[in-house]
């Protein structure tokens, strides 16, 4: 398949990544498959209720943003898919992990959102084949609240990561140069890849999240994250 965009070692194909993988291979697996939750839904349109969010807007509907289709996420990844995706990589970070049949692991990563007390997950787990201890990083990320303040990531996905938080999942892998995300949605992976001075594949079925991602990896000061 021709790349959608190639450009000092970053690669994006447009795609579906069941066509795809079995032609990539990279040393890290950075993946952030749907859940099967439907929270591409519960972040579609209409408005949220914060009971508390350190006394700024307790009881008060947050407007919520429309991203478009939101019917991905009503399924979870096909089990056989996320095997193969794991297969193309020595190691393998996959957010969502405890959602998904997968081996024993000693190492999960742990992102505290810092919310407080939200009507959301105060965090997410992610899987890994590291053989290591359990790292946690604490990173504020809710609705306008974010861990940077003065550098805020503009929100384009309704399940997209921080930048800061993808950087130091990244930084737990040992001995890598090329990290692989068959869902890359917005690009947070390849822009935290491109940042670290690594290389990095990405696959993405909607276009329009693939022109994002371009976008963002030209930038050399970043605006946003996905």
């Amino acid at each position: 398949m021709k790349p959608y965009y190639q450009h000092a070692g970053i690669t994006i194909y447009h795609g579906d990544c069941r066509e795809v993988l079995p032609d990539v291979d990279a040393d890290l697996l950075c993946a952030d498959p749907p859940y099967g939750l439907g929270a591409a839904r519960l972040n579609f349109g209409g408005a949220g209720v914060m009971r508390h969010m350190t006394g700024l807007c307790s009881g008060k509907a947050i407007p919520k943003t429309n991203y478009g289709d939101a019917a991905w996420d009503d399924e979870p990844c096909p089990q056989d898919l996320l095997e193969l995706a794991i297969s193309r990589a020595r190691q393998s970070i996959v957010w969502g992990g405890n959602y998904f049949d997968l081996p024993k692991a000693r190492c999960w990563l742990i992102w505290d959102k810092l919310r407080g007390d939200t009507d959301y997950a105060d965090g997410e787990m992610a899987w890994t084949n590291f053989d290591r201890a359990v790292r946690i990083i604490r990173w504020r990320w809710n609705g306008f609240l974010q861990e940077n303040m003065e550098a805020k990531e503009q929100r384009v996905h309704p399940t997209q990561k921080p930048l800061g938080v993808i950087k130091w999942a990244l930084g737990q892998a040992e001995d890598w140069s090329t990290v692989l995300d068959p869902f890359m949605g917005s690009g947070t992976t390849l822009r935290a890849a491109k940042d670290l001075g690594r290389k990095a594949i990405g696959i993405e079925i909607e276009e329009k999240y693939c022109e994002i991602a371009a976008k963002r990896l030209s930038q050399e000061v970043l605006e946003f994250s996905a």
